[in-house]
């Protein structure tokens, strides 16, 4: 079972979950690459089988966000601590998540223990709300640094006025 999420002490990205420059052929191609960085950093332990968790929510229903924002995710048994890989398309490269404005620049492969239903749906949702926000995605777009973004993202679950 894993570890319930403490929102004030969660690493949920680190500097090495972060591609800047991104250049993907498409969501596909972008989630592999950001699940890749997952793996590598411990929290998946199975790349093909959370790719297929991954993929397969994808086929469900679109997951792209107004304003520039692709958020592929996933709970899986192959991820062992809720965990976000972030990705920052090259300058003038987007990729389609299906959202209605257009493709995103911005993705967020987001990975969660297949038990851990309610700290998905918090970190989705906490996400989501500070991804509405135009100041926070550009923070994102024009960090140009990796560890700037991990604490972003960190940061966003918990500052974010509730």
């Amino acid at each position: 079972m894993a570890e319930p999420l403490d929102r004030y002490d969660a690493e949920l990205t680190t500097p090495d979950m972060v591609i800047l420059e991104m250049e993907a052929e498409d969501k596909v191609d972008a989630a592999s690459q950001l699940a890749r960085k997952l793996f590598d950093a411990g929290r998946v332990s199975d790349l093909e089988g959370f790719l297929a968790h991954v993929n397969a929510r994808e086929h469900q229903l679109a997951t792209g966000l107004p304003g520039g924002v692709g958020l592929p995710h996933a709970r899986s048994e192959f991820v062992s601590e809720t965990s976000i890989a972030v990705g920052i398309t090259k300058y003038g490269k987007a990729l389609d998540f299906g959202a209605s404005d257009g493709p995103a620049t911005v993705v967020l492969l987001i990975a969660t223990p297949a038990s851990s239903f309610s700290d998905h749906l918090e970190v989705l949702a906490t996400l989501a709300r500070s991804l509405s926000k135009e100041s926070f995605r550009e923070s994102l777009r024009r960090a140009y640094d990796a560890e700037v973004i991990a604490e972003l993202i960190n940061s966003s679950l918990v500052f974010f006025d509730h």
